[in-house]
């Protein structure tokens, strides 16, 4: 496996990573909901550190709480 390809992760791999099914990453795709991703012909792929980004960004501190402010 070269460095680029453990850079990138499957949509099966950066769902497992984020605890999701792939169908999920899939819907998240079509509405604009999920992590950045990228796209190499039809294959695609998710950076670890996109994942990541996104991930913190769905930080919550309370159930009502709605994002406006960051969690801490």
């Amino acid at each position: 496996m070269n460095e680029n390809a453990r850079n990138y992760l499957s949509t099966r791999q950066a769902a497992e990573w984020l605890g999701l099914s792939p169908r999920t990453l899939d819907r998240y795709r079509v509405t604009g909901e999920g992590p950045i991703f990228h796209r190499f012909g039809s294959r695609v792929r998710y950076l670890l550190s996109d994942l990541e980004t996104w991930a913190t960004s769905r930080r919550r501190k309370s159930t009502s709480d709605d994002g406006g402010r960051v969690a801490r």
